[in-house]
């Protein structure tokens, strides 16, 4: 870790810290919609995070699982990325063993991740620990993050939060991000909660 990073981030430090962050949103694929009682809501908070993101300046990366067969980003998400996000195609259902995505993260000096999408129990769940092996602090957007069903989000956070993720939420990692109601983007930022 570069040492200025590691000032940054000292050990204690839990709170998100914009010059440190990536986001990451996992497989929020069209052909989930069918089978996610809570779809509009899942794309709607991973929708505020990404224009959040894009306004604050901090990289936005993007994972597809097999999207030949699943299709693409829902395209009302996809239109929010910025021209910057950067999007990995897999069939592993961790992002944390491509080697093209490790290459890019590193490239990136940053050690705070905040991953949203789906399903938490596979995708999101192999990712935050491959990502936790390669010490990174990872922060769980939960009301971005779903499952088919309740109990495997339910295990999955657990295991998770267990193996050392972060807990979080939008609206707290957003305001994390903006530290004071003086930050230049916070009234843009503010707007797009409110909505």
């Amino acid at each position: 870790m570069d040492d200025a990073v590691a000032q940054r981030l000292s050990a204690d430090s839990r709170l998100l810290n914009p010059q440190d962050s990536v986001l990451l949103v996992v497989d929020i694929q069209q052909k989930f919609a069918a089978v996610l009682d809570d779809w509009e809501r899942l794309v709607e908070r991973a929708s505020i995070l990404v224009q959040a993101c894009a306004q604050l300046d901090i990289p936005v990366l993007v994972s597809e699982q097999y999207p030949k067969g699943l299709g693409h980003t829902e395209a009302s998400l996809a239109k929010c990325f910025p021209h910057s996000a950067v999007i990995f195609e897999k069939t592993a259902f961790g992002c944390g063993s491509l080697p093209d995505f490790q290459a890019h993260l590193a490239t990136l000096n940053r050690k705070q991740v905040m991953i949203c999408g789906l399903e938490a129990h596979i995708c999101v769940n192999r990712t935050v620990h491959e990502l936790l092996a390669g010490h990174y602090q990872v922060h769980l957007i939960q009301d971005a993050i779903s499952s088919r069903h309740k109990r495997d989000f339910k295990a999955a956070m657990a295991k998770m939060q267990q193996s050392g993720a972060i807990s979080s939420c939008v609206e707290m990692a957003l305001f994390e991000l903006l530290g004071s109601a003086t930050h230049p983007a916070f009234k843009s930022v503010q707007a797009l909660i409110k909505n």
